[in-house]
């Protein structure tokens, strides 16, 4: 559920001059909600939209955290000449469906529907800190002031709310096929860099084996990968100093 103005920390300490468009996808931030709700292959058009503006004519270089990395690496798989360098920061595909799944996921979506989840409000920004650095306790208290004001807005009636839709809380009904996104990731032909931290087992992913792991990073040709120390997930909020300097490092590299 993070929104743009988190990756602040990260460009605050670029050493470079860099032009950096960080969006709120659909639905997060301050972009607008759907009503007909959310389907994760539109995060593709959006950002294939996104480079029409900002990078119509050369290819561009991806930086995605989490689901951003897993829609960073599907799409230029999809668009290989659109990008010039890759890099998936802990965004390494969905977990693997299976058939037998379909039934319980379907009936959850129906009851989703029927009753759509709903967000607890806040009684003040200080509340939203507090939650973000109990859910992050590396997360300064600085940082956190700094990113309640973005993660939430004040509603009319005076509470605190989140600046995400509740319906990003409804299970998706289609499984993950993850065979169909390392179809995509073999199109690659930029760089790519995957960065994980440290307290996500390098061994494996949503619960692949190791060797299920390394097929996914088998699918990409032109591969890379580097292991960020002292970091949780949110490493553009633990790390930023560090991360950066993997970021240009690689983007520098000839």
């Amino acid at each position: 559920m993070d929104v743009s103005a988190s990756f602040q920390f990260l460009v605050d300490a670029f050493k470079h001059d860099w032009h950096v468009i960080a969006p709120d996808w659909r639905g997060f931030g301050l972009s607008e909600w759907t009503r007909e709700g959310y389907w994760f292959q539109d995060y593709y058009a959006d950002l294939d939209a996104l480079l029409d503006i900002y990078s119509p004519d050369t290819p561009a270089n991806l930086v995605g955290h989490s689901m951003g990395g897993n829609i960073a690496c599907t799409y230029t798989g999809v668009r290989p000449a659109r990008v010039a360098k890759l890099i998936s920061l802990e965004g390494f595909g969905m977990g693997r469906g299976k058939p037998e799944m379909a039934p319980a996921r379907y009936e959850r979506w129906l009851d989703d529907l029927k009753k759509p989840p709903t967000l607890r409000p806040y009684a003040s920004f200080e509340a939203v800190a507090g939650r973000l650095r109990k859910n992050n306790p590396r997360l300064t208290d600085e940082k956190a002031q700094f990113l309640a004001r973005h993660w939430a807005r004040q509603a009319d009636n005076g509470e605190i709310e989140l600046r995400f839709d509740p319906r990003h809380k409804m299970v998706n009904p289609v499984l993950s096929r993850l065979e169909e996104l390392i179809e995509c990731w073999k199109r690659v032909t930029c760089p790519v860099l995957w960065v994980m931290t440290n307290e996500i087992d390098p061994r494996g992913w949503r619960k692949d084996t190791p060797a299920q792991f390394q097929e996914r990073k088998q699918a990409f040709r032109n591969f890379s990968e580097t292991l960020l120390e002292d970091s949780g997930h949110m490493m553009h909020h633990d790390q930023p100093q560090k991360l950066a300097a993997i970021i240009e490092d690689f983007l520098l590299r000839t």
